[in-house]
């Protein structure tokens, strides 16, 4: 059929099935928004949400796609609109969504040719290559079905991760014979849900490993699991990622296993489950286990050193992402695969091991009860002692439902939520990963309610982190996204403020704020606001927030807070200095 290049790219997109795309509009745009209005006009279901700069935006999709496995969209302009999208789609590389960035560009004719057109970038491909796994340009409009569907299918093979399509405005507005491609995620209207309640699974990665030598490194670390005394998983983001929570539990359950959760990994297996461990556990459990087992995670301290296991243990190590298997860590067995894939393949080899044995089913588990509870315990008093932070955190658990998004920002009561918010589902916590991209928090936090329409949504922020992206309150009120933001307020970058107090000798620069006054800043939104000055009184206005329809935000106005880095870097609350 004769298609504008624009009209092939909502189609594909329809045909993907997308059903939520996030941008800013602008004039390289203008056909792409007449498509998506002549699409929705004709009962097409992709609706086009207004943000109100492009990084929001883009954290709105990538939220997005990490919640729901379905592709996240964010459509921008050439130059600033790029710009502005980058440390969302930064994000989403170092949180591994399946988020695509399609950009415009200037006309092809004048395309890298430095004559000073709006919007025009040196080298536009090169820049959003830097930030993804996989990016191409259209030079035709007959190309754009097909560079969709191989977008779609890139961000989603292997190592989720963000991809990126341009398009110059004339390719957009041209029209040709165009052929539409058949979905890379199956039918538009399958639900992609997987096992996690949410994603699908990614594909196998084999990076050079052929799939008999797959099979022998599986046997191989199934055999050592069968055989362990005091067997340990440890988890990284990669398992949320791969949806891969349920098997994860299933397995610890099979080898009596404990398993220990990065910062990343908070909730693949449920908080409040009997193996499940917080990254806090990690210096104890993986010093006295024979085998540890490590699922999608980089594996590495937050100085960049291998994490310790005990000498004589047989560490396995599975990851999607081959330089994630290598230096500096120690690996007996490394195996290139996602996390689902290959902790199903686990499961199944132990369970035939098990049936096929005649006599006992192996050596009983050398982790005792009391030793696990005294583990327990121990992480559940050091974070207990981070006062006032804990009784905010426990403040916010009280409120949200066990099946509720908490989006967590970098504040002082968003630190202390890293290691010891209970996370009850698998993917309900979210933060920005190694980017700790400051100002994500609220406008991810839409994203993930578009997404998740019929359950909770949470943002904790500081007030320095919340100012960079608050405009989105407009975006909230417009479209009704539900969305409660609870902004902790001490007129500070208070994290930079108390590293100024504690390693410069409290010489000050650049760490104090003037904040609005968030209640009244909120109301001027037409958005629900109140103020509440203790835990107890966020508890309540939290429950109250979530029982109604559309925004809301409550301010907690707060002092100088203790510090929690000692603790999240190993060390005691105790420490700190005042």
């Amino acid at each position: 059929m004769e298609l504008s290049g624009a009209q092939a790219l909502v189609s594909q997109l329809e045909r993907e099935g997308v059903r939520h795309i996030f941008g800013v509009p602008g004039v390289q745009l203008d056909h792409v928004l007449d498509a998506l209005a002549r699409a929705r006009s004709a009962g097409g279901p992709i609706e086009y949400i207004t943000a109100r700069h492009e990084q929001g935006a883009a954290h709105m999709a990538e939220a997005y796609a990490r919640t729901t496995g379905r592709p996240g969209v964010c459509l921008v302009v050439p130059g600033p609109g790029v710009l502005n999208a980058l440390p969302a789609v930064a994000t989403g590389y170092a949180c591994s969504s399946p988020m695509l960035c399609v950009a415009a560009d200037i006309p092809s004719p004048l395309a890298g040719r430095g004559l000073g057109m709006l919007h025009e970038l040196p080298d536009p491909d090169g820049v959003l290559a830097s930030v993804t796994k996989w990016s191409a340009r259209a030079e035709t409009p007959g190309r754009i079905p097909g560079l969709v569907g191989e977008a779609i299918r890139q961000s989603r093979s292997g190592r989720p991760r963000p991809v990126a399509l341009t398009i110059p405005a004339d390719v957009l507005a041209a029209r040709a014979e165009t052929d539409l491609e058949g979905s890379a995620t199956g039918s538009a209207e399958e639900d992609l849900r997987g096992s996690d309640a949410g994603g699908p699974r990614s594909e196998d990665v084999r990076s050079g490993q052929s799939a008999e030598s797959e099979r022998d490194v599986l046997t191989e670390i199934a055999a050592v699991l069968r055989g362990a005394r005091r067997p340990l998983l440890y988890a990284g983001g990669g398992v949320l990622a791969s949806w891969a929570g349920a098997v994860l539990t299933a397995l610890a359950e099979e080898l009596s296993a404990p398993v220990v959760m990065s910062r990343n990994a908070g909730g693949a297996v449920p908080s409040y489950h009997r193996l499940a461990f917080p990254s806090l556990a990690a210096p104890r459990l993986l010093s006295s286990a024979d085998v540890v087992l490590v699922v999608g995670s980089r594996f590495v301290t937050p100085r960049g050193t291998a994490m310790p296991t005990a000498p004589a243990a047989t560490v396995a190590l599975v990851n999607a992402d081959p330089a994630d298997l290598g230096p500096p860590r120690r690996a007996d067995l490394s195996l290139c695969a996602d996390a689902r894939t290959a902790l199903e393949s686990l499961r199944a080899a132990l369970t035939a091991g098990r049936a096929c044995r005649a006599g006992p089913s192996g050596p009983e588990s050398g982790w005792s009860s009391g030793e696990l509870a005294d583990v327990r315990a121990e992480c559940a008093r050091k974070v207990e002692s981070v006062e006032p932070q804990w009784s905010y955190v426990r403040a916010l658990r009280e409120a949200i439902p066990d099946d509720g998004f908490l989006v967590n920002e970098l504040t002082q009561v968003g630190y202390l939520a890293a290691v010891g918010y209970p996370v009850h589902h698998p993917g309900t916590f979210l933060t920005p990963g190694y980017q700790g991209t400051l100002g994500y928090g609220y406008p991810s936090a839409l994203g993930v309610k578009v997404g998740n329409p019929d359950r909770a949504v949470v943002s904790v922020n500081g007030d320095g982190g919340f100012c960079w992206n608050m405009q989105e309150l407009a975006t909230a009120r417009k479209y009704g996204i539900g969305v409660t933001a609870v902004v902790f307020n001490d007129n500070a970058y208070g994290n930079v403020r108390r590293i100024q107090a504690d390693e410069f000798e409290g010489r000050f620069i650049g760490s104090d704020l003037t904040s609005p006054d968030f209640v009244r800043l909120a109301e001027s939104f037409g958005i629900p606001a109140v103020r509440a000055e203790t835990p107890a009184h966020l508890t309540g206005a939290l429950k109250e927030c979530l029982g109604e329809q559309g925004p809301s935000l409550i301010e907690v106005p707060v002092t100088e807070m203790p510090s929690v880095w000692p603790l999240l870097l190993g060390g005691s609350p105790g420490s700190v200095r005042a």
